[in-house]
């Protein structure tokens, strides 16, 4: 698996960052504004901000005092590209497999 690929699905593994990575796929955010019914300290959504930051998922900019956190989709790809290797490999298996018993009924 390539090393980006590493970095989204450590980053992705843990629920609050899926959860923090998909309200920001909904459009910008503050820090503030995520915390805000996180159940999360603001400290921890900081934390897990830098590990999306890490791993390329998401891209932030100073408004004033304020920093807003943006998701960047397109970083997803090595994770997308993954599956999909994966998927070709087991339709392949499971096509020879019904052949392989579709031989055996006859």
């Amino acid at each position: 698996m390539p090393g980006s690929a590493n970095h989204v699905f450590k980053a992705l593994a843990d629920p609050t960052r899926r959860a923090i990575f998909e309200r920001l796929t909904r459009g910008e955010l503050t820090v503030h504004a995520l915390t805000e019914r996180s159940g999360v300290s603001q400290p921890m959504v900081s934390k897990h901000l830098s590990a999306l930051k890490r791993a390329r998922l998401v891209r932030n900019r100073r408004k004033g005092r304020e920093t807003h956190y943006q998701a960047r989709p397109e970083a997803l790809a090595p994770l997308v590209e993954w599956m999909s290797d994966y998927g070709a490999f087991w339709q392949n298996r499971l096509d020879k497999l019904g052949e392989l018993l579709e031989r055996m009924e006859k």
